[in-house]
């Protein structure tokens, strides 16, 4: 498994775990620090991890206002949590990460999704993410060139 992948599914898990269980609660540091000590995360995964996690977690409002604002129909208390942390580390990775084109962010997600999620997390993530695409001005050619969104859970 390649190293950002992995990193993005630690992020995913250690955001998830925070968002419901201590996000405006409890210290950060001392959150990130228990979870890599139970994690074991290796040092080749924890740079960009650390980034993704403290990242998103720094910019909570921003990512949450446009996840709001471009999900019609959902309210973010309704959105699964993982769909939710999924959207936020690829929307963080898209504003943030130079060294990561919006259509990479966008198909890691997908997948990330489809692994992690439900049978519909794939195209709602991909739904979501096209349209802050769209709206942060990208356009069709920062998606990604396969869009294989079936319901399938890989």
């Amino acid at each position: 498994m390649a190293s950002r992948r992995r990193s993005r599914e630690l992020a995913l898990q250690f955001l998830f775990s925070y968002d419901l269980n201590a996000a405006g609660a409890g210290d950060f540091d001392a959150w990130m620090e228990d979870f890599c000590a139970r994690f074991n995360l290796s040092e080749k995964n924890f740079p960009h991890f650390f980034t993704l996690a403290q990242g998103v977690k720094n910019r909570w409002e921003k990512l949450n206002d446009l996840l709001a604002e471009s999900s019609e129909h959902w309210k973010l208390s309704r959105m699964s949590g993982v769909d939710r942390n999924v959207m936020r580390i690829a929307i963080f990775e898209m504003l943030y990460c130079d060294d990561v084109p919006p259509r990479v962010a966008i198909n890691e997600a997908i997948e990330i999704g489809k692994k992690y999620g439900t049978d519909e997390s794939g195209a709602f993530i991909n739904g979501v993410l096209d349209r802050i695409n769209k709206e942060l001005g990208g356009s069709e050619a920062d998606l990604p060139e396969n869009m294989n969104t079936t319901n399938s859970k890989e």
